[in-house]
C-alpha cells in the first residue's frame, strides 16, 4: 500500500502554523510507528490529541505507518482552526470537552523500566520485552545486570497484568 500523506517534516511544519492560528501557548507532539499524540496548552488548560493505529483499525480504516496517524492528527487541528476562524466554534467552548487530564501519577515502575508511558496490553508488553531484551542480553553486548534488571521488569509486568486480567 503507497503512503497517503506527505513526509512528517511537511506536517510539523503545518502543526507549527496551527498551533499559531490556534493561539496555543505551548505544544508538544511525538509519533511512533504505532501511535501519535499533540499536546497543546490553551489559556492555562492542557489539551491531547492522540491517535493508534489500533483505534483506526477498530474503525476500519487501514494506515499503514504511523507518520500517516501525525498527518490525520494536524490536519483534524487545521479543521479545528478553520472552524474557529470562521467563527463556526468558539475553541474555548469546544475545548472545554477536551481537557487532559493529568498524567497518570502511579504508573507501576514495572512498566516504566519496560519503557510505557501507559499500562500495556500483554502483546505490547512481550513485543517490547523481546526487542528490549535483545539489546540488553550479555551475548549482545548487554551487561548481565542490566538483562536481569529487564527480566524481573518483565515478570512483575507480566503478573501485574494477570491481575488485572482477574479483577
Amino acid at each position: 500500500m503507497a503512503k497517503k500523506y506527505a513526509e512528517p517534516s511537511f506536517y510539523e511544519s503545518k502543526l507549527k502554523n496551527v498551533m499559531a492560528r490556534l493561539g496555543a501557548d505551548r505544544y508538544d507532539y511525538d509519533w511512533s510507528r504505532h501511535e501519535c499524540w499533540v499536546e497543546f496548552d490553551y489559556k492555562g488548560q492542557r489539551y491531547r490529541f492522540a491517535h493508534s493505529l489500533a483505534s483506526a483499525q477498530d474503525r476500519g480504516i487501514n494506515i499503514q505507518y504511523g507518520s500517516d496517524l501525525f498527518a490525520q492528527v494536524v490536519l483534524s487541528l487545521e479543521d479545528l482552526a478553520r472552524m474557529v476562524e470562521r467563527s463556526i466554534y468558539d475553541l474555548s467552548t469546544w475545548a472545554a470537552g477536551m481537557k487532559q487530564l493529568p498524567a497518570h501519577p502511579d504508573l507501576p515502575a514495572c512498566f516504566a523500566a519496560l519503557q510505557f508511558t501507559s499500562v500495556p496490553t500483554p502483546e505490547q508488553l512481550q513485543e517490547r520485552y523481546r526487542r528490549l531484551a535483545k539489546v540488553a542480553h550479555p551475548d549482545a553486548g548487554g551487561s548481565e545486570e542490566q538483562f536481569n534488571a529487564l527480566q524481573a521488569a518483565y515478570q512483575a509486568a507480566t503478573a501485574l497484568l494477570a491481575d488485572e486480567v482477574r479483577s
